[in-house]
Formats: C-alpha cells, sequence, structure tokens
C-alpha cells in the first residue's frame, strides 16, 4: 500500500500539462516581430487614409508665399492663414451649396432609417406570402451597378415632374437595398422568444417593431444613418445630372468651379475641399460610439 500511494504523485505530476517550450507561443500571444509588423502595417495604413487629408489641410492653410511644390514636402505650414477659406466662400456662393446638399443628405438618411427598418423588420418577424421572393430581390439588384440603372431614375424622375429639384436628387437613395438587407440581418439576430413572448402579452406588430425591434438594432441605425449621409453627401454624378439650376447645385458639383475659377491656386481648392469635408467628419463624431456597437446586433439586454 505504501509503495502505491507514493507512486500516484510521481504518476500525476507525469501525467499533468507538458510545459511549453521555450521560444513557443499560444494562440492568442504575438511574438515580438509579429507585433513590429502589425503596427508597422497599421502605420502604413493611416498613412494611406489620413495622409490626404492632412495635406489638404496643410495646402488649405500655406500663405501665398509658400511654395507648395518644394521638393522636401512640408506638411507644417510657415505662414498659416484662414484668408483662403474666406475667398473660397466670398467668390462661389458655397453655404447655398452646402445647404442644398444638407437638404438631400436629410432626405435620404431620413429615408433610408425609417424605410429600411420597416423593410427589413417585415421581411424578417413577419410572416407573408412571396416573403422569400421580396428578399430575393433585394439580393439582386446588388448585382446590378449604378450606373445600368441611372438612366431609367432619370426618366421615372423626369415624368413625375421631380427633375431640377433636390428632391429629385435624394429620391433613388432614400431606400437603400442594402440598407434593407442590414436592417433584415440585425432584426433577424433577436431571437424569436422575445417576439412570442411579446404577441402573448397582446403586442401588436407596430408594438413590436418601436418597442423591441428598434432599441436593439440602434447600431446598424447609425450604420445606416453613416453610409446614406457620406453616400448623398459626396455624390456627383447623380445631381449633376437631375440639377441644370445652379442656385439649387449640391456642394459637390459646386465645387467644380473651383478648378476653372482657381486653376492656379490650389490653396483654394484644397479649402473648398475642406469646407466639404467638414460635415462628414461631425456625422461620424456624433454618431461613432453607435456605429462601433454595430456588430454587437442582436443581444438581448436585460
Amino acid at each position: 500500500m505504501s509503495t502505491v500511494t507514493q507512486e500516484r504523485p510521481a504518476v500525476r505530476e507525469a501525467s499533468g500539462t507538458p510545459k511549453r517550450r521555450k521560444g513557443s507561443f499560444g494562440f492568442n500571444s504575438v511574438s515580438p516581430r509579429e507585433k513590429v509588423a502589425r503596427y508597422v502595417l497599421l502605420v502604413f495604413v493611416l498613412l494611406i487614409t489620413i495622409g490626404p487629408f492632412l495635406w489638404q489641410l496643410s495646402t488649405s492653410l500655406k500663405g501665398s508665399g509658400e511654395d507648395i511644390y518644394t521638393r522636401i514636402p512640408r506638411l507644417l505650414p510657415a505662414q498659416p492663414t484662414f484668408d483662403h477659406y474666406k475667398e473660397v466662400t466670398d467668390t462661389i456662393p458655397v453655404w447655398d451649396y452646402a445647404r442644398n446638399s444638407l437638404v438631400v443628405a436629410f432626405l435620404v438618411v431620413g429615408g433610408n432609417v425609417i424605410g429600411a427598418s420597416l423593410a427589413g423588420f417585415a421581411i424578417s418577424r413577419l410572416q407573408f406570402r412571396g416573403r422569400k421572393i421580396v428578399l430575393g430581390l433585394f439580393l439582386a439588384t446588388l448585382v446590378l451597378p449604378g450606373e445600368v440603372t441611372i438612366i431609367s431614375q432619370y426618366v421615372t424622375v423626369r415624368e413625375f415632374g421631380l427633375a431640377n429639384t433636390l428632391f429629385g436628387v435624394a429620391l433613388p437613395g432614400m431606400i437603400g437595398a442594402l440598407n434593407v438587407l442590414l436592417m433584415y440581418n440585425a432584426f433577424r439576430s433577436l431571437p424569436v422568444e422575445v417576439d412570442q413572448a411579446a404577441v402573448v402579452d397582446g403586442a401588436d406588430a407596430w408594438q413590436r417593431f418601436l418597442y423591441i425591434g428598434l432599441p436593439s438594432v440602434r447600431g446598424t441605425i447609425s450604420v445606416i444613418a453613416i453610409f446614406a449621409f457620406i453616400g448623398a453627401w459626396d455624390d456627383f454624378l447623380w445631381p449633376l445630372i437631375v440639377l441644370t439650376d445652379p442656385d439649387k447645385y449640391t456642394l459637390t458639383v459646386g465645387l467644380q468651379y473651383l478648378s476653372g475659377t482657381f486653376s492656379n491656386n490650389p490653396r483654394l481648392i484644397a479649402a473648398g475641399t475642406m469646407i466639404a469635408f467638414i460635415p462628414i467628419v461631425i456625422v461620424f463624431a456624433t454618431l461613432q460610439r453607435f456605429f462601433f456597437k454595430g456588430v454587437e446586433e442582436g443581444a438581448v439586454k436585460g
């Protein structure tokens, strides 16, 4: 008996977890070389994405006496000035163009948030005949590029009498097929038991949409709002086709005059570009805390 009891600790030690070899790393651990490579890649991507923005900002702030075509580029302006922004606003009605773009963006964002939410909830949570066909049609529209349908869109807008109007510019983008599918996926991730419990309590479809569905998909709604705003604000081809009155031009269309009026002064062109970029920064900064929660949709909160 004593021999057996003395050998048991040795057996347990032998059958224990083998020690990790020196120089080996677990699944979640990262070697120093891999960590350095990751940081180098992140810095490279940061330079690609943020670099043009910083250069445009630097160019817009450089004085007229500075040379922006030096062999060694200088990021910090030696004579910073805001005179270029004032000159752009004095020469071109930038604020009128910005107001038109805000109207179009407001219509597009509102249409996508409301329409895509209703359509996504109906396809994912309601049972009706032809539901799979409707979902298939939304998926099929993603295959077609926008240039294929632009002629039919213009004919439709013109027949409705909406040509040369801001509402006609916003109408084709007020409900995007991709946004509907995003809302469909967000609503579908919610547990079915939640809907069943609400039905037992006497809630109808509208109440389930307002009090159960929408509070659970705020992250996806923020993603849709940001993408819809950026798409409407940066759109150039469609407003150029629909609008013929210069007073109704959006900002992206109106800024084309900068290349003709200020073709010899890239500082003013950079200033106009920064004016167009500011609203996008404001919208993203406002909704970014909801934007990064979009991947967590479907979680049931107590």
